[in-house]
């Protein structure tokens, strides 16, 4: 009797103690990121300032403002590299973006910090992405295909793949 009691304590206590609440994930570091964006030596970062209509666009493709005043990249001709963080259900998600002629051209999950949803990292949801450009109305040009349990991870991603293609269009030569 006392195995069969200590068995139901133990699976009892499965279900009561909590899960890790938050678990960081650094698949790349935004400097590997960066130096693997460009074939030769990384160009001088550059600055985009989050001030008037800039960051009232910013603040309406996120549904909140973005968590600094001012966002770096760094651009050679038409390409651009940014890395880019928005909470997920209740930690930041960085990723890392390169955009080409108003296009995403590679889009990376760099640090994930959330105990669920990680499955955005893998190349069948990021590969969705690839060439997809902003219309008019600064949406993306596709359906994106969510993931069952991530939902809010998907849509940090969607959300930052907006930001990152509305921001290079700011930055244009």
């Amino acid at each position: 009797m006392f195995r069969i009691t200590l068995a139901l304590m133990l699976v009892m206590a499965a279900y009561v103690l909590p899960y890790p609440a938050h678990a960081t994930e650094t698949y790349q570091t935004p400097d590997e990121f960066i130096a693997e964006s460009f074939s030769q030596q990384p160009p001088e970062p550059g600055v985009v300032w989050l001030q008037g209509e800039t960051s009232k666009t910013v603040e309406s493709i996120l549904g909140h403002r973005y968590s600094s005043l001012r966002i770096r990249y760094w651009q050679q001709d038409q390409r651009s590299a940014w890395i880019l963080e928005e909470i997920g259900k209740e930690r930041p998600i960085t990723m890392g973006f390169v955009i080409s002629d108003n296009k995403i051209e590679s889009m990376k999950v760099l640090i994930y910090r959330e105990s669920r949803g990680w499955e955005i990292r893998h190349d069948f949801f990021l590969e969705q992405f690839s060439r997809a450009t902003l219309d008019s109305q600064l949406t993306l040009d596709r359906h994106i295909d969510s993931i069952s349990g991530a939902t809010l991870s998907v849509r940090a991603a969607t959300n930052l793949a907006r930001l990152a293609l509305y921001l290079a269009q700011q930055v244009q030569p």
